[in-house]
């Protein structure tokens, strides 16, 4: 991998990693595009970036991390579900992963899904909306193990979980944001434990690409957080629902034709 080719991926992350769309097709056009060599340490690159989103969250909403126990409390109940169910379903959600089809269909289903969220599950009002609960926290946590089938948003996942428990679209999309942390955190501690078990080292250049990285998916998340959240407050998941048919669309196509697309 290149020092290009890591802030390619870097930037696609970074945009992506937040917003309804699905990093993992992203993922998979640009590695293509870009013409990343499909090996163990590019697909622990792919986690270990998260790391830069993650801290972008923390740094923006960084007072809303030291306001309570109970905050963390919530945080860690709506954590629980993918948790358990990644323990249950490893090597099944392992397999998946290979599969380039579902992450085009995904996609493609999704956008369609999309066109009609916004009136099949409104969200709430600034006036009605209620505080969130340990049973809200849990509802939306599953919600969020839908995102283990790859081409899933994890992002949509966990806004409509909370739109469909009252929550606005601002609100709903900032426990969104917060959930990352502890999901994305666990994710890429994982993967980083089993490329080190399986024998992987870190080279000098590994690291100068971990930072590089890191950096550009940090700065690339807060502008694409930021943005998010006024458009979705304004204009909802039409937008995002035809881009998904698009992109899955694409994705599905060039699968049908014999083209060779690099998994993550």
């Amino acid at each position: 991998m290149t020092i290009l080719q890591a802030i390619i991926l870097a930037i696609i992350e970074g945009i992506t990693e937040f917003l309804p769309v699905s990093s993992t097709g992203h993922m998979i056009i640009g590695s293509t595009v870009s013409g990343n060599q499909q090996d163990e340490f590019v697909k622990l690159f792919t986690v270990a970036i998260q790391f830069g989103t993650i801290l972008s969250v923390v740094v923006l909403y960084w007072k809303r991390f030291f306001q309570s126990i109970d905050f963390y409390t919530k945080l860690f109940v709506a954590f629980l579900p993918a948790v358990v169910a990644g323990l249950l379903f490893n090597d099944y959600i392992d397999m998946l992963l290979e599969s380039v089809a579902v992450v085009g269909l995904m996609l493609f289903l999704g956008g369609i899904v999309f066109l009609f969220i916004d009136r099949l599950a409104p969200g709430g009002t600034e006036a009605d909306q209620q505080p969130m609960t340990f049973r809200k926290a849990a509802i939306i946590g599953a919600w969020q193990c839908l995102a283990m089938v790859p081409g899933v948003s994890r992002s949509a996942a966990t806004i409509i979980g909370g739109m469909t428990q009252g929550f606005t679209r601002r609100t709903a999309a900032e426990f969104s944001f917060f959930l990352a942390v502890p999901t994305m955190f666990g994710a890429t501690v994982k993967s980083m434990y089993e490329y080190v078990k399986d024998g992987g080292a870190f080279t000098t250049e590994h690291l100068q690409l971990f930072a590089i990285g890191n950096v550009v998916a940090f700065i690339v998340a807060i502008v694409a957080i930021r943005s998010f959240i006024s458009f979705l407050s304004k204009h909802g998941f039409k937008a995002f629902g035809w881009y998904r048919i698009a992109v899955g669309g694409v994705i599905l196509l060039l699968y049908f034709m014999d083209v060779p697309l690099r998994m993550m």
